[in-house]
């Protein structure tokens, strides 16, 4: 058989409270000192540095989701201009057999990279209208198709371009 309870009565939570320490006025007059060092990052230096150094030739390969197709690329920069924290990309890439002019913005602070393919036409399942997003930079990036029918690709890129392999190392006996 169910305790009857009434619902009305009131609810006696015993509390218990801790004396609170009497105020030492002296703490609150002392300057905050920080221990150890102040990241000093300059993102606009960063980007005026990256301006001169970043290379102008990168090379690898987009490979297709769609498809699974690998397309060899290729791409040439032709301008890098700072823009407070921001570098505007502009140059060509080549991709298979197909030539697009991009152009893109680059962002000092995150390494953020959105790079346009502004041809008419591209290769393998691109689409115009897509891009690239590159969260690490120009190494690895994305491809965005304009709709969601199309699963996209991904781009790899090096900062070097090699005519050919390298020669394998040989040991001396």
């Amino acid at each position: 058989m169910p305790i009857p309870v009434d619902m009305n009565a009131p609810i006696e939570i015993p509390a218990t409270f801790e004396p609170s320490l009497p105020l030492d006025a002296s703490v609150l007059q002392k300057p905050v000192e920080l221990e150890g060092s102040v990241l000093r990052f300059d993102p606009v230096a960063r980007a005026t540095s990256l301006a001169v150094s970043m290379p102008r030739q990168w090379c690898g390969s987009y490979t297709s989701f769609t498809s699974g197709n690998t397309e060899d690329v290729v791409l040439t920069l032709a301008s890098v201009v700072p823009i407070g924290q921001m570098l505007d990309l502009r140059g060509e890439m080549q991709i298979g057999s197909v030539s697009t002019p991009v152009q893109g913005n680059f962002n000092a602070t995150s390494d953020q990279l959105d790079l346009l393919p502004l041809a008419s036409t591209l290769a393998d399942d691109m689409e115009v209208g897509g891009d690239f997003l590159g969260l690490q930079g120009l190494s690895l990036s994305s491809w965005q198709a304009p709709r969601l029918t199309n699963r996209g690709g991904s781009l790899n890129l090096e900062p070097s371009c090699s005519a050919s392999e390298a020669p394998a190392v040989r040991a001396l006996w």
